[in-house]
């Protein structure tokens, strides 16, 4: 028979087994790897943003390197550098579109990632060319490549976004308002601009990253938190051996990059197949190259300038104050 303190006990039990269940319910992230520092790192999902990690995951980098990782998916950089601010993330990935918040000195680039041409000004069926968007609603994800390609779009057909009429979406929103044709254009960005496609199928390219690519780079990089590089410089090191051993095999071993990518994110590996293929990769030896040689840093500039013109940036920044390139090549010593 059971007494009443055996019931309090076995009470309490199950009240503790329960609370761990739901502990572990409400974590969206996934982890890798089963000791070791632990680090907060968010991604996006496509290609460019979750490559590095899939490939890290899969091949045990975490590990090796004395880390276990808890990953994260976000729709935009921005997000990513705002977890960074309130110290609810370690790590993050943004496109070029967000690169003005390290600029501004919210974070650091730890590492350039990719030279990126997934961006795209596209807008409905029978609208030809950017003049035509003239008091037209597009849709645009705020302070992102998405912004960043329309505003230089419509600046090369002498027009400012004062001629159209902006309207503030998160990316799920802009998929299912352009694809219903609630919009007339968007500034946005593969694979997104694929899904829109099933059903839209005749939608118009009006501009794409490559149309700049004279005057302007767009590298997509990984970021930390301004106090983490300066208070755990161990940490960052860690961190940086790992991207540097899936830049590496991703420049090595695309398909299966690619592959792991695709089952990390779980769509069709040609669907991930044909995103890779809107960005340049870049090897390990050639980052500390054009880390070296102040190739980035010139990108970097460029984009500055960019941003400056674009009213994100009071005046442009030194790329040495935000871009820890030195830790980068570091790493691999």
């Amino acid at each position: 028979m059971m007494t009443t303190r055996t019931r309090r006990h076995l009470s309490a039990l199950l009240a503790g087994l329960t609370a761990v269940a739901l502990l572990t319910a409400c974590d969206s992230g996934s982890s890798s790897g089963n000791s070791g520092e632990k680090v907060r790192f968010g991604y996006i999902g496509d290609f460019n943003g979750a490559s590095l990690i899939a490939i890290a995951d899969a091949r045990g980098l975490w590990k090796k390197h004395g880390l276990t990782a808890e990953s994260k998916v976000f729709t935009n950089g921005p997000l990513q550098i705002q977890a960074l601010g309130t110290d609810n993330l370690d790590f993050g990935y943004i496109g070029p579109g967000a690169m003005w918040l390290p600029a501004s000195g919210q974070a650091k680039v730890v590492a350039i990632n990719t030279l990126g041409n997934s961006d795209r000004v596209i807008a409905q069926p029978g609208i030809s060319s950017m003049r035509q968007l003239k008091d037209k609603t597009v849709a645009v994800p705020e302070g992102t490549s998405g912004d960043m390609i329309l505003t230089l779009a419509l600046e090369k057909a002498g027009m400012t976004k004062s001629d159209v009429r902006i309207v503030p979406m998160d990316p799920s929103t802009i998929v299912s308002a352009f694809s219903s044709k609630k919009v007339d254009a968007a500034g946005f960005w593969y694979p997104a601009t694929a899904t829109i496609k099933k059903q839209v199928p005749d939608l118009v390219e009006l501009a794409k990253n490559s149309d700049f690519e004279d005057s302007v780079s767009f590298p997509t990089a990984f970021v930390a938190g301004n106090k983490l590089v300066a208070d755990q410089p161990g940490k960052v090191k860690k961190v940086l051996a790992v991207l540097r051993d899936a830049i590496e095999f991703r420049s090595e071993h695309t398909d299966e990059a690619i592959a792991l990518t695709a089952d990390k994110l779980d769509i069709p590996v040609d669907q991930v197949k044909a995103d890779a293929a809107n960005n340049k990769l870049l090897g390990v030896e050639e980052l500390d190259k054009l880390t070296e040689n102040g190739t980035v840093d010139k990108w970097l500039k460029g984009m500055n300038d960019y941003f400056v013109g674009a009213g994100k940036l009071k005046q442009p920044a030194d790329p040495k104050t935000y871009y820890t390139g030195d830790l980068f090549t570091g790493a691999g010593e």
